[in-house]
């Protein structure tokens, strides 16, 4: 118990407050409608039928269904590898292995140079001796004693010459394949010189001795810049696919190249799939939030009627899964026509529907929108978006203007002529075959139709599950047909006739002042029908001089005159009328006088002390909106005009203006947002509609009225006569 409490106090009743509110109600359907058009799209990049792998078999022919162009990141690695192998190894010489030779060959002379000068030994034996043991050397005696007897210069030169050899076959860099060789040729030069024997054995015997190792070694720093700098020296490689191209045949062991290929027409799992989704999800929240300030700036209507709202994401919602649906139909086998049905879409539905029911420059912006996400679900086929913004935007514009049913059905003819336009357009810039080309304005043509039908056939589920009334709807209403105007005719006819010239009236003013016309026209034909209860008690239905008011007190006239509004709507509530007609219908006297019956009244009790004038006054509310105010203008308007003895053009236009004071001196306009300029408007609109009810008629002269009787009584005696 204690922990029900708890859940009730702590979880249930905040949840509870929270979806009271409207904004948290909101968020909730943005939410709603985020992840449902996530999920629909999201199968674009988590959805793949098929996963490949280099090396397997082709399961199919595979061929482009649409012209892509791209970069080749196999391609472009394979070319880089290319690059990278004809560049060759770089070598750098190793200065310290001549120095060492070199310094070997100093240091032999040195001895030499040591032992001949050392004054401490006398015998030349003892000194050829010493000379053998300090240089180790295999010489004769005799060579040895003629090298001591050498001079000085002579040494040097000798000295001098031995390195000059290992420098010109060391400096230029020695392998470890061309050392054998190297010695070879350094030998070679010591026996061209131009010496003795005994010093060229001296000489052969140093180099036999040098440490003799390939002074070119491998530079992997060096080697590795010189790759790196072929590889950026390669431009990235560019692959073009014709629409209908053969990727790869059955059969076929497949390449990194063609499953690069077939990822980018969108056949295989793309590589990272969480990355494609995170970026769909990003751009649907990033069109959703341009979708909200777009209502929250120009459309706070919409933005603040939750039902509105539910609709414009319903719709949206709806087209994806219908553009999912389309995509998914395969009618040809070939990949080049297969790929067409893209142009299919009925985006032009979604369009005609948010512009029916809720605003046309909404549906331009929401257009758009779809048109980006038919991109994402033809795999990025653009030409199937530009179709569809075009498409789409001249449905927007065919039923902007909706006042006939047979508008729909022209808005399907504009819809396939733009179709066909865009496509035939789009591919001669893509260089598409004639066959490609036909097949794609074949699908523009049932793309027109198939939009139009969409739109009738949804309308009406439409407007009664959000209870929005539109134009199609007003004019349903406005046919003679229907219950109530049938019964308002046949019991009623005079109050008829009265709402049809109103009607008239409210059309052409609403026209003036650019309020919705059809339904100020339609709303003035049942602002009456609550007379149908007591049709005689109005004067318009009476056909005898007796008038019925005559035998009641004005009080009772008054309470039987005012409840026509209330019996009106619940006659409108039983023939489940638009809320917009029952508001016209309360609202189309307001909270005026019925100033005939106060004055009959005031003549009985001339000080006014048994009642006060708020007891013969309308108790409805004053007209909220332009097209109310209206219908109660031309209301008043024609039932002055209709009292008038001899209405003139001056006259009526005196009295129009008259009544439209008195009701705006009466504060029964101050609700409706009327400016003075439109109540002009209004004025001249119903002078224009009135002088042509109201049109002077020719008077005929008393001689050619007299001529006419004459003929008249010929006429019947002659009948007489032969029927005689």
């Amino acid at each position: 118990m204690v922990k029900w409490k708890f859940f009730k106090k702590h979880i249930q009743f905040p949840i509870l407050r929270m979806f009271r509110n409207l904004t948290a109600r909101r968020v909730l359907w943005g939410v709603v409608f985020f992840i449902l058009t996530s999920m629909i799209l999201g199968t674009s990049f988590t959805n793949r039928k098929i996963d490949l792998k280099p090396g397997e078999p082709s399961p199919q022919d595979f061929r482009a269904r649409q012209r892509i162009e791209y970069v080749s990141e196999v391609l472009t690695e394979q070319a880089r590898r290319e690059a990278e192998k004809k560049v060759q190894p770089v070598y750098k010489v190793d200065e310290t292995v001549l120095e060492n030779m070199e310094e070997q060959i100093s240091t032999y002379f040195a001895k030499l140079k040591e032992v001949k000068s050392d004054s401490t030994i006398s015998e030349e034996e003892e000194r050829v001796k010493r000379l053998k043991e300090t240089m180790k050397l295999d010489l004769s005696p005799e060579v040895y004693t003629s090298l001591l007897q050498l001079d000085q210069e002579t040494l040097n030169i000798l000295e001098s010459e031995a390195k000059q050899i290992l420098r010109t076959h060391m400096e230029g860099g020695v392998s470890q394949e061309a050392l054998e060789f190297t010695q070879y040729k350094v030998f070679q030069d010591v026996e061209n010189l131009n010496i003795n024997a005994q010093l060229k054995e001296l000489l052969r015997q140093m180099v036999g001795e040098l440490d003799f190792r390939p002074n070119l070694v491998y530079d992997p720093v060096l080697t590795a810049e010189k790759r790196l700098q072929a590889r950026e020296a390669v431009e990235p490689v560019k692959v073009t696919i014709q629409q209908g191209e053969k990727i790869v045949g059955e059969g076929e062991k497949l390449t990194p190249a063609q499953i690069e290929a077939l990822q980018m027409l969108g056949v295989l799992r793309p590589k990272s799939p969480y990355k494609g989704f995170l970026g769909l999800a990003s751009f649907i929240l990033l069109t959703s939030g341009l979708v909200i300030i777009y209502l929250y700036k120009f459309h706070r209507d919409i933005y603040n009627n939750e039902s509105h709202y539910v609709l414009l994401g319903l719709l949206l919602v709806i087209m994806v899964i219908i553009a999912k649906i389309v995509t998914a139909i395969k009618i040809w086998d070939t990949s080049e026509y297969s790929g067409l049905v893209g142009y299919l879409i009925p985006t032009a539905t979604g369009s005609m529907l948010i512009s029916i029911l809720l605003d046309s420059g909404l549906a331009i912006f929401s257009t758009i929108i779809m048109s980006f996400y038919v991109a994402i679900v033809t795999g990025n086929q653009w030409q199937f978006a530009a179709v569809s913004l075009i498409g789409g935007l001249v449905g927007v514009y065919s039923v902007s203007k909706l006042s006939q049913r047979r508008d729909l059905a022209t808005a399907s003819l504009y819809i396939i002529l733009a179709n066909v336009a865009a496509i035939l357009a789009i591919g001669f810039m893509r260089h598409d075959s004639l066959p490609a080309i036909a097949i794609g304005s074949f699908m523009g043509v049932a793309n027109g139709i198939l939009s139009s039908v969409l739109t009738i056939g949804s309308l009406p589920f439409l407007e009664t599950a959000f209870g929005i009334t539109t134009a199609v709807k007003l004019l349903e209403l406005s046919n003679p047909n229907q219950p109530l105007l049938k019964r308002l005719l046949m019991e009623a006819p005079g109050t008829y006739h009265h709402s049809i010239v109103v009607g008239n009236l409210a059309e052409a003013a609403a026209d003036a002042v650019g309020a919705d016309s059809l339904l100020a026209r339609v709303g003035a034909y049942y602002h009456d029908i609550g007379k149908i209860k007591r049709p005689y008690f109005f004067i318009e239905n009476q056909l005898t001089p007796e008038n019925p008011h005559d035998k009641l007190s004005p009080s009772l006239s008054t309470l039987i005159i005012t409840a026509h509004v209330k019996e009106g709507l619940e006659l409108a509530k039983e023939e489940k009328l638009p809320k917009v007609i029952m508001d016209i219908i309360l609202q189309h006297h307001g909270t005026s006088l019925c100033s005939y019956f106060y004055h009959k009244a005031l003549e009985k009790d001339k000080d006014g002390t048994s009642f006060s004038e708020d007891d013969f006054r309308y108790d409805n509310p004053k007209p909220q909106t332009k097209e109310a105010a209206i219908v109660m203008l031309a209301d008043s308007v024609e039932a002055g005009v209709r009292s008038m003895q001899k209405p003139t053009p001056g006259r009526m236009e005196g009295l129009v203006r008259k009544i439209i004071k008195e009701k705006l001196d009466d504060g029964q306009l101050e609700e409706s947002d009327l400016t003075f300029r439109e109540l002009n408007l209004i004025a001249q609109a119903f002078v224009r509609i009135l002088n042509g009810i109201f049109h002077s008629r020719i008077e005929y002269p008393e001689t050619v009225l007299k001529e006419l009787e004459r003929r008249k009584a010929v006429d019947a005696v002659g009948r007489k006569q032969s029927t005689g």
